[in-house]
């Protein structure tokens, strides 16, 4: 998915504001992760700041969003937070590449549909840059990888999304699996899904020794041929 200079993004702006990236190193507790986001998200709604991705890592944790089933809390090895993005049980943790998106939908596309595709387009686009062909399930929100190795119709998830909107600007976002400790999934029931043929990847297990660096690269690579 190439943009020619007359071609603007799919998910791209009319005005060529700039989005501010910013990497955050070592752990991040949830709670300042999120007292961020909302402080941002009401600056970029009030025109006072620019938007932002924020990309970082949390020590392990358990998130709910507002569709979580309590009896998929099956067995929680770390702390649970309630959280207000769509979604229901998901993992953080050490080697899952987090990035949160703070963009002003108004400027864009006031579409929320609309707008999940557009980070799930992004992932796959990441995920190529790697020889990854991720893709989505209109049943399934997430992007997923084939694993005919594991048998025939098994798909694992590898990039989980979550959002929420407050005045059209987004915060929370995506988590992409670059190498955690996928025993820590065991804990929950990973987005609700139960078969045992949709199970949890990242790129290490499958074979792909790609660290935090370049993954961001990819990410920030494929985000400017999405979002602009």
């Amino acid at each position: 998915m190439v943009n020619s200079p007359l071609t603007p993004p799919p998910f791209g702006r009319a005005d060529a504001n700039p989005v501010e990236w910013l990497v955050w190193d070592g752990l991040t507790p949830y709670e300042t992760s999120l007292a961020f986001m909302e402080a941002r998200a009401a600056a970029i709604a009030a025109g006072e700041a620019s938007e932002c991705v924020l990309l970082l890592e949390h020590p392990p944790l358990y998130t709910a969003g507002t569709s979580a089933n309590p009896a998929d809390l099956v067995n929680p090895q770390f702390p649970v937070i309630e959280t207000g993005r769509g979604g229901q049980y998901t993992y953080h943790g050490p080697g899952q590449r987090v990035a949160y998106v703070m963009l002003d939908l108004k400027a864009r596309k006031p579409d929320v549909r609309a707008f999940v595709e557009a980070l799930e387009a992004w992932v796959m686009e990441a995920l190529a840059a790697f020889n990854l062909r991720g893709f989505t399930d209109p049943a399934r929100v997430g992007v997923w990888v084939k694993r005919p190795d594991k048998g025939e119709g098994y798909e694992d998830k590898i990039a989980a999304i979550g959002i929420r909107l407050r005045k059209w600007v987004s915060f929370h976002g995506i988590s992409l699996n670059v190498e955690p400790d996928l025993a820590h999934f065991g804990g929950i029931v990973p987005c609700g899904i139960k078969e045992q043929r949709y199970g949890v990847t990242s790129l290490v297990d499958l074979g792909l020794p790609v660290g935090m660096h370049e993954t961001d690269l990819a990410l920030k690579a494929a985000f400017t041929k999405v979002f602009g």
